[in-house]
């Protein structure tokens, strides 16, 4: 007696339809999640200049001078005796030059495992928190002195090394009386941020980039050759 063919098991068109469906919203949900999450970074590294340079001018205004800037006397008077460092003249040349209007000193100055660095660029940090302008440690040897942005990199301000030549940026050709940089920045932010804050070309204007690791005084990238997976470094210029 002859057997009929066993009938094989499958699913239909309209069920691979459904299943392509669910996956293709899944895919999608899960890269508007991702370009959420690095629209927010992107908002917060914006966020982080804005706010230190908020914060200089803050200072200003109550004590007319720099964070970083002032004397001892200065600041014993301003905190209280003891409580804030000033600057130490024994430094090296161009990194401490008290009440003279400038941030001296490198933006990277002090942080985690440097030591004590009491260049104006670094006690620029304890000075702007003791007046309650920003918030973070007050002790110059905390592993966590130095801020932070969204991707671990550290923030920085300068108004370029004298030693250099008057007010010799960190990026060639910069302009401006005071420099925030900003490390560990990938290439796809960078962008995005020089579009929000500047005019989108990183070589020129207010807000360029170079390499994480480009000596003092390197030229800025240009737009066309930022690569999105690798860091950089991002100033601004005010």
């Amino acid at each position: 007696m002859n057997q009929l063919p066993q009938r094989q098991a499958g699913f239909t068109l309209v069920e691979i339809a459904i299943v392509l469906v669910i996956i293709g919203l899944l895919l999608g949900g899960v890269l508007k999640g991702q370009e959420l999450i690095n629209s927010a970074k992107v908002k917060n590294m914006i966020g982080d200049f804005r706010t230190v340079s908020s914060l200089v001018y803050g200072y200003q205004d109550r004590f007319k001078a720099f964070p970083g800037d002032q004397t001892q006397a200065q600041l014993d008077l301003a905190f209280g005796a003891a409580v804030a460092a000033a600057c130490a003249p024994i430094n090296t040349a161009g990194q401490c030059a008290q009440n003279n209007g400038r941030i001296d000193g490198a933006w990277n100055a002090g942080g985690a495992g440097t030591g004590v660095v009491t260049d104006e660029s670094s006690v620029f940090w304890q000075h702007a928190r003791l007046a309650n302008l920003a918030t973070g440690a007050t002790v110059l040897a905390d592993v966590n002195y130095r801020p932070r942005n969204a991707d671990g990199g550290f923030i920085g301000i300068e108004s370029g090394i004298s030693a250099l030549g008057a007010a010799a940026p960190f990026i060639a050709g910069m302009r401006g009386s005071f420099f925030i940089c900003s490390a560990g920045i990938l290439g796809r932010y960078v962008r995005q941020i020089d579009s929000s804050m500047d005019d989108g070309n990183t070589a020129g204007g207010s807000v360029q980039a170079v390499l994480d690791g480009t000596a003092r005084g390197g030229a800025a990238v240009a737009t066309n050759a930022i690569v999105d997976g690798s860091q950089y470094t991002v100033c601004a210029g005010y």
